[in-house]
């Protein structure tokens, strides 16, 4: 929208903040009192004075279709329960082979996942195998009507492949969380011998990564007390294992997050201050080629100083939302609009937080204390997951074993729950176009005081459930 009523584009943009956000103030503007004034005429406008623009406190989000779901009843799955309308089957077994034709059991400890396109109109769900030692990943091929038609592994002999992350150019970055971990790059299309290591995003207890390709940049967890949040930036493009131009991940700096006010190994222990939004800057990692842990320590020992970064309790999964050019919302008293947002967990502390990367601010989104007033606090928030109608998903440890659907600052909504305990639910992953979640029980049901190594399951959702809702 032009407006000729201020002739200095400082105060056209001024304007279109007050028309596009909730709760910026512009004091001190005056009507129009002559009506023989036309608004479109700039010679004869009056000079209207306006006052600051206050900051915003939160991320201006928006209501998500999976918010809006009834009540959980049971499924045709016995102690799975799932929303009224929704479906669920079982697709694998640990142990077992889903697919008549192939060699291939499936893994044990199924973890993190994501879901890729393929050329047929299909897809394939690959998720991460959490033993140590022989983990890596698997992946279940699909047809264009969602029958299994393959199953095959893509990494193995690492160790304890947590969680993960895709990247644009279509490949799977798996993280071995271990206190000497490395992450690896497969093809989801491919098989073991394609995958290849990448030493360069650093040498850490690695739970997950993201990928902003716009800004040549990955951000990483680090799964320990005293974890911290990780960039790489890379210094530029490449072609990847699956032949596709990607980002050069053999080349590039690794940083550390720091929160202003809570540098060096300092943490954020009021949560109610956490739940507003606070400037953020990023310091390069110390000796990025050795184990972080020992570094850390080291440091302390050395200098009686901890290492830099702010402390991120049990850093779980991460995964990016970007908004397109016309859903990009203002963020009051910030110089870009809301582009890429990164939300992580934290099991430690059982918050899941949302950095704005390009206006380098930071918030907590979600803690126990923005749940339903029936519902159980979480038990260990983990692997995570942004849907394409921007759903966010956050899976639980612990005895509850629930599929949250998390709304950012208000009361959260539980997508799935499985009885039994004993195990724990991980690597939630959509289809493009979100009518189905996928997702693991990682250890099974407990049967008779036995456990089993895993199943994975297919939440099919309404299509009601598919759209974005206007808020």
């Amino acid at each position: 929208m032009t407006h000729n009523r201020f002739n200095t584009s400082r105060r056209a943009f001024l304007q279109n903040l007050f028309l596009g956000t909730v709760g910026v103030s512009l004091y001190g503007c005056k009507p129009f009192s002559d009506s023989s004034v036309s608004p479109t005429d700039t010679a004869a406008a009056p000079d209207l004075p306006l006052g600051p623009v206050i900051p915003a406190s939160q991320l201006p989000f928006t209501t998500t279709p999976l918010s809006g779901i009834g009540p959980l009843v049971e499924s045709d799955i016995n102690g799975v329960f799932i929303p009224e309308g929704f479906s669920i089957r079982r697709v694998a077994r640990s142990g077992s082979i889903p697919v008549v034709g192939s060699q291939t059991p499936w893994h044990t400890f199924p973890d993190g996942g994501a879901v890729f396109d393929a050329p047929d109109g299909g897809w394939v769900y690959v998720p991460n195998s959490e033993i140590d030692p022989d983990g890596g990943v698997g992946a279940i091929r699909f047809n264009a009507i969602g029958e299994l038609t393959d199953n095959y592994r893509i990494l193995t002999e690492t160790r304890r492949n947590c969680a993960g992350g895709p990247t644009p150019w279509q490949t799977w970055l798996s993280c071995e969380e271990v206190g000497d971990g490395l992450v690896y790059e497969c093809d989801p299309f491919g098989d073991e011998t394609t995958a290849r290591v990448l030493p360069k995003l650093g040498v850490f207890n690695h739970e997950a990564v993201a990928v902003d390709a716009a800004t040549r940049t990955l951000y990483l967890t680090e799964d320990s007390g005293s974890g911290r949040l990780y960039r790489f930036t890379s210094a530029g493009s490449a072609t990847a294992i699956n032949g596709q131009s990607g980002l050069d991940l053999d080349n590039g700096v690794l940083e550390v997050l720091e929160i202003d006010g809570f540098e060096n190994g300092a943490y954020q222990e009021d949560l109610a201050a956490a739940r507003q939004l606070k400037a953020v800057k990023w310091v390069p990692v110390r000796s990025p080629e050795r184990p972080q842990a020992d570094v850390r320590r080291e440091i302390m020992e050395t200098t009686g100083q901890p290492a830099p970064g702010t402390v991120f309790k049990g850093g779980e999964g991460i995964w990016m939302q970007q908004f397109s050019e016309g859903e990009r919302a203002v963020v009051a008293g910030s110089p870009n609009p809301l582009r890429a947002v990164v939300f992580f967990a934290c099991k430690g502390d059982n918050r899941v937080y949302a950095l704005d990367i390009d206006n380098d601010l930071i918030e907590v989104v979600f803690d126990n204390e923005q749940l339903s007033d029936d519902e159980l606090p979480f038990d260990d928030v983990d692997n995570l997951v942004v849907g394409p109608a921007g759903d966010v998903i956050v899976s639980e440890d612990g005895d509850a074993m629930r599929l949250m659907v998390l709304t950012p600052n208000q009361p959260s909504r539980i997508l799935l729950q499985i009885t039994g305990g004993g195990s724990e639910l991980t690597g939630p992953a959509f289809t493009s176009d979100g009518s189905r979640l996928y997702f693991s029980s990682q250890r099974g049901p407990v049967t008779l005081g036995i456990p089993n190594l895993g199943e994975t399951f297919e939440l099919t959702i309404p299509e009601a459930f598919r759209g974005r809702q206007s808020t």
